[in-house]
This record gives C-alpha cells, sequence and structure tokens, in this order.
C-alpha cells in the first residue's frame, strides 16, 4: 500500500473511510482526553540505551508466552464491533494475525461469533475477551463456546463498571445502541465506501448487525436499547468471580486492566496466569496513570509468578520495546490493526502488523539486542526518563 508509512498516515485514511461517529469512538479518549496526552508523553519521554558492537546481523522476535512460541511478542488486543470497520472485520483480523504467527483476542461484543471467526480463521491462535453478564449461567455457556473454538486464554476485562464518560460520542449521536438522528445519517451518506462496503453488505446478507455471542433469545441489532437484565454486563464484579472463573475456566487466564501492585498480587493469589497492565487505551477514566508508570512495581512484586501484558497508546514499533524493556512479556495492539482493516480490509490489517514489526526489527538493531530477552537483561533495558 504505497504511502502508507506509519501508524498516522493509516489513522489519517481510516479517518476519510470512516463515519466521523464510527471513527471517534475508536480514536478517542474521554471526558478532556487528558490521558491521551499522558500515555503519549510518556512513552515519548522513555529512551532505551544501545548496546554497540554486538556482533549480530538478525534479529529474533520470537517469544514464548503461555508456554506457546509465537512469532512476535505482539497480541491483537479485543475491540468491540471490530466487525463494523470492516465487513467481518473480526474473521479478518484473525486471518491477518494468523499470517503473522501472532494471536488474536476476540471481544464479547464482536459482530462475528467466535464459532464463525474459528470456521473462517482455522488456523488463528484465538484468545477470548470477557466481559461477565450478570447471569452466570449464560456466561458459563458463553466460556464453553469460547473453549470449544480452541480458545486457550481468557482475557477478563475488569476496569469498565460503567459505560465511560464520552461526551464527544453525544454531541456527534453515535452511540451503542446506535440511535439515527439527522446529524448521524448525513455522517454515514458522507462515507459511501463505509456504507455500501459495510453497512449494505450486512444489511444485504446477515441483516442489521448484533453482538455475535449474546444467545438467540437476548440477541438484538445495535441499533434496538433493549437488552436484557440477563445479559447486561456485571458491574459488581469482585476477586470472588475471578475465583469462580479461574475454577470453570480450563485454559489461561488473564486479568485486563490491572494498574495496582495489590491487585497483581491478589491475581496471583486467586490463581490468574496474567494480566495486563492497561488503561483500555485512554478510553475510559481521564485522571489514570500511563502503564509505563506501574509495570516495574508490578514486575517487582510479582516476582515472575504471572505473565505480564500491556497495552495503551502504542503507535510505533519502539513504543512496543519500551513496554517490553520495562518488564511486560507482550504487548497488545488495538487501534492500529483497526486503522489497517479500515483501510485495506484483511491485507491492510496484516500490513499494519508487519509495519510493526519492521519497526521493531530496525530499532532492536540500532539497540544492539539480538532477541527480546536482550530488551530487558543488559544496557538496552536501561532507562532514562
Amino acid at each position: 500500500m504505497p504511502m502508507l508509512l506509519n501508524a498516522s498516515d493509516y489513522r489519517r485514511r481510516a479517518r476519510q473511510f470512516l463515519p466521523r461517529g464510527l471513527f471517534e469512538y475508536i480514536d478517542r479518549g474521554s471526558e478532556d482526553e487528558t490521558a491521551l496526552t499522558r500515555l503519549r508523553d510518556s512513552l515519548d519521554a522513555m529512551t532505551l540505551l544501545p548496546a554497540v558492537l554486538t556482533g549480530h546481523d538478525r534479529r529474533d522476535l520470537d517469544t514464548v508466552l503461555f508456554g506457546r512460541t509465537i512469532a512476535a511478542p505482539l497480541v491483537v488486543a479485543p475491540t468491540a464491533l471490530a466487525g463494523l470497520v470492516s465487513h467481518d472485520g473480526e474473521t479478518k483480523l484473525a486471518r491477518a494475525a494468523a499470517r503473522v504467527g501472532i494471536p488474536v483476542c476476540i471481544s464479547t461484543q464482536s459482530v462475528t461469533s467466535v464459532e464463525a471467526i474459528r470456521r473462517g480463521a482455522p488456523d488463528a491462535l484465538l484468545w477470548f475477551q470477557l466481559y461477565v453478564w450478570r447471569d452466570r449461567a449464560l456466561t458459563a455457556r458463553l466460556l464453553e463456546r469460547a473453549s470449544a473454538c480452541g480458545c486457550d486464554n481468557l482475557l477478563v476485562t475488569v476496569d469498565t463498571p460503567v459505560s465511560p464518560n464520552r461526551e464527544y460520542n453525544e454531541r456527534n449521536g453515535f452511540g451503542i445502541p446506535f440511535k439515527p438522528r439527522l446529524r448521524s445519517m448525513i455522517d454515514v451518506a458522507l462515507h459511501p465506501a463505509w456504507l455500501f462496503g459495510v453497512l449494505v453488505r450486512y444489511l444485504m446478507g446477515e441483516g442489521v448487525p448484533t453482538y455475535g455471542h449474546y444467545p438467540e433469545a437476548f440477541r438484538t441489532a445495535i441499533t434496538r436499547a433493549e437488552i436484557a437484565e440477563a445479559v447486561r454486563l456485571e458491574n459488581r464484579l469482585s476477586w470472588d468471580d475471578m475465583r469462580w472463573l479461574r475454577g470453570i475456566w480450563p485454559g489461561k487466564l488473564t486479568i485486563k486492566g490491572v494498574l495496582a501492585v495489590e491487585d497483581a498480587e491478589k491475581a496471583v493469589e486467586i490463581g490468574a496466569d496474567g494480566i495486563v497492565v492497561s488503561v483500555h487505551g485512554g478510553r475510559n477514566l481521564d485522571c489514570l496513570p500511563a502503564p509505563v508508570d506501574c509495570i516495574p512495581a508490578i514486575v517487582g512484586a510479582v516476582k515472575g509468578r504471572l505473565t505480564i501484558l500491556a497495552d495503551s497508546g502504542v503507535r510505533r514499533g519502539t513504543d512496543v520495546l519500551k513496554y517490553l524493556a520495562l518488564g511486560a512479556e507482550a504487548v497488545l495492539l488495538g487501534r492500529l490493526p483497526l486503522w489497517g482493516l479500515a483501510v485495506g480490509g484483511e491485507a491492510g490489517a496484516e500490513a499494519v502488523l508487519r509495519m510493526v514489526l519492521r519497526e521493531m526489527d530496525t530499532a532492536m538493531a540500532f539497540l544492539g539486542a539480538h532477541c527480546v530477552p536482550a530488551l530487558r537483561n543488559g544496557r538496552a533495558s536501561e532507562l532514562r526518563n
């Protein structure tokens, strides 16, 4: 894809393709959006100290994550309604990730079900993200479906007890459920490539998009406000719920949205296999610290007793390396694959992932790091803020 050389290029092209409401739903933060600025500033302020004359002419990005070797320390993050960015978008993301050799995490709130994604991407390394429903029996059945499809890691999102305060969505008329308004309808009409390439394709095939994982009896179109009490997202989650999930889920269990050392230690106590140090991409609470300010203390406290992942704010391969140098073992990418998906569908998503890999490889060459562990175990892991 000529002239798409970095994240900003893909973001700019995605902004042209997507209706404004959908683009801002993905791109922006909450309230005054200072968390987005803090994320960027925190990563930009970090530097990595190189080691020279290391004698290596190539880099090895292979990583062992949860006992499995993957091609790089990257994961495609779970993102709600990725299927609205491109028709059958979740399956396209899964196939792109499979070709790159990294996992993809399927959201509870995806348009396409995990069964359909597995059929469309049989070689994909699937993880599953869970928003716990109030009806625990329905939640347990959903996990049975995910496990049957070969999802071997469950990411439980715990940092979203209520809907975030995103005032711009109110102003531009975008929300879930989607409420057709004159302004939003004009917005869609001004983006005919998305209208006919995504929305009309759904309407002519499956009908109005829905949440693909909701049980048939409770499934509603994204334009309808009625949500049955049984499948409302649970806002009273506790560590007892994590213990319950640990007891019924047969695979790896990862808790997403941890920032405090105390919570990381509790995750160890209840038998979690991993945590994601995350501020939800700066999209939830505007006054949270940046992950780079939290990871070192968490790494020091858990002392290798669980796997530490990180996400939020990544725009470059060097951002990934900074998280790794702090002690994260892999990094989740959320917005970047979506920009690629918007611009070029499956090929665009793969192109973005390979772009990040190239940036990582180039930076590791300059740092004298021939493999991922060298980022943490030598001069390349020294940080200057």
